[in-house]
């Protein structure tokens, strides 16, 4: 609805503006005449309307706002140039994508502007993804805006030539739309399957779109692999069940052979990079008949070389937990130590969470009942939440003591 939408309006912001509209107006018109039968299509052409109308209102409309298209691009009284095609870019969504993703803009602004505005992702699951607090991240996103309209930045449909500059920013939004939506940052379910389907879909698109490079393969590998265990992450009530637990015959076979299959073309194609050397660790996993049986040298392998391409305390949080399997959890203790100490993820649930399971497996019942308290503060999800306390009451038994209130 938006991107056809911005089509129209030239702007992304009046595109909103005019999307809310519709929605008012829907509010008004189907409970008078009921549902209609096509209720995206009349959402979509009453916010078109909407958009022709301010533009025939407003001659100056495009001297004052960022473009989206190119002034000779529609005619707002021509209805045979509302529907223009692009091949570059053959996706409505992906294509806004790209053209949110613009190089003038800096690349966390560009990630950030596309998942709030194109893919719908509310500004704290924004802020989770950067490690920064929700005000930081609306005010970067304000920034950003203001920084469209201020250097009057000509926004337009990318051509097949600019992709590439653009790429990585797209996969990087496409990659933490898959994650807000594969681990809710809040509320009752653990999965928000709608946004894990919207970023499968896009990365499909993507590698479809663009074969011939390696990480549109990887990252569409990686979110196979990983979305093939969907189905058994939760139990009954919507109990959140850790990769050893998890039954795998519940894993989606067609799914790790399809990912699998896509990885192994993208590791074959060169020296990879961090989408796909995520997806060759999501591989092994796949690959493990249970958690024991894992290969975890290998996945610590994985992950130095990820390190090394893509060096974030995420990955290196993630890097001690295949330590503490690989090597036992006291190997991995001083990791989180080191960790602690960088700023950006003293607000971080899994930090306080992985300590706490290292702690637990040490028998140190007391020091992980304390961790895990922290990691509860921190935590949004209902369903993580659950199990946090969950092994709180099973520490604060073993050391005990009475587990604190939840």
């Amino acid at each position: 609805m938006l991107s056809a939408t911005v089509r129209v309006a030239g702007d992304l912001d009046v595109a909103e503006e005019c999307a809310q509209e519709a929605y008012v107006s829907a509010l008004q018109a189907w409970t008078r005449d009921g549902v209609p039968e096509r209720p995206g299509a009349w959402l979509t052409t009453a916010a078109r309307n909407q958009a022709l109308d301010r533009l025939r209102r407003e001659v100056t409309l495009r001297r004052k706002l960022p473009l989206l298209v190119e002034p000779a691009t529609v005619d707002p009284h021509d209805p045979a140039d509302l529907d223009w095609p692009d091949a570059a870019v053959p996706d409505d969504r992906l294509r806004l994508v790209f053209t949110c993703c613009h190089p003038t803009l800096a690349p966390e602004a560009r990630v950030a502007l596309t998942l709030r505005l194109v893919c719908g992702v509310p500004t704290p699951d924004v802020a989770r993804a950067f490690l920064v607090s929700e005000p930081t991240m609306a005010a970067r996103i304000t920034r950003a805006k203001k920084k469209i309209a201020e250097a009057r930045i000509p926004y337009r449909v990318p051509g097949r030539a600019e992709l590439p500059e653009r790429l990585d920013s797209v996969l990087t939004a496409v990659h933490l739309l898959f994650s807000t939506g594969h681990t809710a940052g809040e509320g009752d379910a653990l999965v928000r399957e709608e946004l894990c389907d919207r970023a499968l879909h896009l990365a499909r698109t993507l590698a479809a779109l663009l074969p011939e490079q390696a990480e549109t393969r990887g990252l569409l590998g990686l979110l196979l692999l990983t979305d093939a265990r969907r189905a058994a992450r939760t139990a009954e009530q919507g109990r959140l069940l850790l990769l050893g637990d998890q039954d795998r015959t519940r894993w989606d076979q067609r799914a790790i052979l399809e990912g699998l299959t896509v990885t192994a073309g993208a590791l074959a194609s060169g020296p990879p990079g961090r989408f796909t050397l995520q997806a060759a660790i999501a591989g092994v996993h796949a690959m493990a008949p249970s958690l024991e049986q894992t290969d975890w040298p290998r996945v610590v392998h994985l992950y130095d070389r990820l390190l090394a391409v893509w060096n974030t305390p995420v990955v290196a949080l993630n890097r001690a937990a295949a330590v503490a399997f690989a090597d036992g959890p006291a190997a991995a203790l001083p990791l989180l130590d080191e960790l602690a100490t960088d700023p950006r993820l003293a607000d971080y649930p899994y930090l306080p969470a992985t300590r706490a399971d290292l702690l637990r497996r040490l028998g140190d019942a007391a020091g992980a009942a304390q961790s895990y308290r922290r990691a509860m503060e921190l935590t949004a999800n209902a369903a993580e939440r659950a199990f946090l306390e969950q092994r709180l009451a099973e520490v604060s038994r073993a050391a005990g003591a009475e587990p604190a209130p939840g």
